[in-house]
């Protein structure tokens, strides 16, 4: 029955989209829901288009990442995977590896600034998340690693790492590789504001990959089957690195992107390619013993490969967000050239199956507009803007109320608030507009500020009512006032 209920949905979102210019968004005024994209760092695919060696440079480099916060939270976006850990190099101050060399122009030379730490800075200024994505076990190719000398992990780490073609990976299976990504995660929420630590690659690499654990399984499988070895391996990383995480800060949300396909299911094949068998990633289990707070699996598909693994997704989402990664550089005519109605019912499906939100690959297409993508999601999808869900599994107390005085003088409104303290981080604070003709609007979203000004261009927004609300740190909100 529920079978049958999902793909009536599926065609009725088709009709509508074939009805109208744009598909008319499921249940748009909603309060929570990730609104997510990746922001690539790797060879400046998103950012930055050039190095910076100069002041001026980097500040052209710094205003450049600016102007695409600026756009993608025009346009709705909550949360910004911001690619930290490269190829076991970063864009951030680490006592651990070495800098990328995408901001400066040389791999291992320092930027004029900490990338990492304004674009946290910068993403909360715009009351947007800003989680650091983590590349696990790949690491950088031959050339780059031979640049880097003694800085390089396979030269630091030899034990951990593996020559596959022209590239390293960290090999999984050496037990010290779990104990190295726990180290490099925690150094960044210790140093960090982050919201997240998002991870990508937490799994053995594809069958393409000319990567061989022969040796390691003889010499640390003690004789299990292999296929349960290697998972094992993968979760004990993910364990290592949630310990890690928690142990600094426990609010800090702890997600990876999963293979898009968790597991053959009874009617449709993964056809080989899928998180648990294929890659030994388990990401449903993590979520149902808590080592994961959400999901992004990588759900760059359409039609049967998309929809009823979309299902399963949700069905085993233990009451966290699983949030399903959509390919929108398929709507590249360079791509798969995709009209924008494959990915306008995507969304509306997995808002109307009640999935955490969105997650867009990646902020390039976004930001180009790809088929009208950014357009409709400005106008119509994410015409308002909404909440990341708060992770009440952690904790679910709110915070106390602020105390708000209002002035209005002539069209300008000001309002004021006490500023409220939580024994466990900072509080910011959302503004609201409550209305009965116009509707309840979120005006002020996570702001640290204790007071908010506007000008009431509309007579009638004079007698609405004006709420602030505290958030905690786990996304907990007060009642308003």
């Amino acid at each position: 029955m529920k079978r049958t209920i999902f793909v009536l949905l599926v065609l009725l979102c088709s009709l509508c989209a074939k009805a109208q210019t744009a598909c008319s968004p499921v249940a748009s005024d909603i309060k929570y829901e990730v609104r997510a994209a990746w922001l690539t760092t790797l060879m400046g695919l998103d950012w930055p288009q050039r190095p910076a060696t100069t002041a001026a440079q980097t500040a052209a480099q710094k205003q450049a990442l600016c102007e695409m916060l600026d756009r993608l939270k025009a346009m709705g976006i909550n949360m910004v995977l911001f690619q930290s850990r490269i190829r076991a190099t970063t864009a951030y101050a680490s006592a651990i590896e070495p800098w990328d060399g995408v901001f400066a122009g040389r791999p291992g030379q320092r930027p004029l600034y900490d990338p990492l730490q304004f674009a946290v800075d910068e993403c909360h200024k715009r009351g947007m998340e800003c989680h650091a994505w983590v590349v696990a076990f790949p690491i950088c190719k031959v050339a780059v690693a031979k640049q880097l000398g003694k800085r390089a992990l396979p030269v630091q780490h030899p034990e951990l790492c593996q020559r596959c073609g022209d590239q390293w990976l960290m090999d999984p299976g050496v037990p010290g590789s779990a104990e190295y990504l726990a180290k490099v995660c925690r150094e960044i929420v210790q140093n960090y504001e982050v919201d997240g630590i998002h991870l990508d690659y937490i799994r053995y690499p594809e069958s393409s990959v000319p990567f061989n654990d022969d040796r390691t399984y003889r010499r640390y499988g003690h004789g299990q089957n292999k296929a349960a070895w290697r998972t094992a391996n993968i979760d004990r990383c993910v364990l290592a690195i949630h310990d890690a995480v928690r142990g600094v800060r426990p609010w800090v949300k702890l997600s990876c992107s999963p293979v898009g396909k968790y597991s053959d299911l009874s009617r449709y094949s993964s056809y080989g390619w899928n998180a648990r068998d294929a890659v030994s990633q388990d990401a449903q289990r993590w979520l149902r013993l808590g080592w994961m707070d959400m999901l992004f699996p990588m759900m760059y598909f359409d039609g049967n490969h998309y929809y009823p693994f979309l299902a399963d997704w949700k069905e085993h989402d233990a009451g966290r967000p699983v949030v399903p990664g959509l390919g929108i550089f398929f709507l590249n005519s360079r791509e798969k050239d995709w009209p924008l109605l494959t990915v306008q019912r995507q969304m509306n499906v997995a808002r109307s199956e009640g999935l955490g939100g969105q997650a867009f690959f990646r902020t390039r297409f976004l930001l180009n507009n790809e088929k009208g993508l950014a357009d409709w999601l400005q106008t119509s999808f994410y015409a308002r803007p909404a909440l990341v869900p708060p992770m009440r599994w952690q904790d679910s107390i709110p915070p106390a109320s602020p105390q708000v005085t209002q002035r209005l003088d002539g069209q300008h409104l000001h309002l004021e608030w006490s500023a409220v303290h939580d024994a466990d981080g900072p509080v910011r604070y959302n503004v609201y507009r409550l209305d009965p003709t116009f509707g309840n609007v979120l005006l002020s979203v996570r702001t640290t500020a204790t007071h908010y000004d506007c000008i009431l261009a509309l007579p009638a927004l004079r007698h609405s009512h004006y709420v602030v609300t505290a958030v905690d740190v786990y996304g907990n909100e007060s009642g308003g006032e």
